[in-house]
């Protein structure tokens, strides 16, 4: 290893576009993990740039640090993950957007009307969610976390409603 491939904690931060604080607080998480110097300097890995850029991309899309640890863990450490390590990394997120993906059409389909039992319209929860049904699967907008609730009044189930139906 090459004195080039470690960088300063300043270095790193320049690197990445973020604050020192904010590499410490990864650091404090388990995200990354510097070497200390003699000195007791931090000294990270140039494979930690891609590192905290996969971190600050995982959570635009919403995975939590906990998340994003399971997925660090994966690649190997002190060198640059290669493009197989980030495609295994990728399948194990593909699914987890696809469904985030769904869950946001649906909200967005449903925002002006109801939004599948939170509750914005009285008059169709008097027909689609009698008596709060939807609240024994717990509390939030129930039908768009994906919940069925099972049957419904009328027949109808979560999955089949269109809530965008006359009264």
């Amino acid at each position: 290893m090459k004195s080039t491939d470690l960088l300063g904690i300043g270095d790193l931060a320049a690197r990445t576009g973020i604050s020192v604080s904010a590499i410490r607080f990864y650091e404090a998480k388990g995200l990354i993990e510097p070497m200390r110097s003699s000195g007791n300097s931090r000294k990270f890995f140039r494979a930690d740039i891609r590192r905290i850029s996969f971190i600050l991309i995982a959570q635009q899309i919403g995975l939590s640090i906990e998340e994003i640890k399971a997925q660090l863990i994966k690649l190997p450490y002190g060198r640059t993950p290669t493009q197989k390590d980030w495609q295994a990394i990728s399948r194990n997120l593909q699914q987890r957007l696809d469904d985030q993906i769904k869950r946001l059409q649906q909200t967005r389909q449903n925002l002006d009307g109801c939004i599948g039992c939170g509750c914005l319209s009285l008059k169709r929860c008097a027909l689609y969610n009698p008596e709060d049904r939807a609240a024994r699967c717990g509390a939030g907008p129930r039908y768009t976390m994906g919940d069925t609730g099972g049957e419904r009044a009328g027949g109808v189930t979560a999955a089949s409603h269109k809530y965008d139906r006359p009264y």
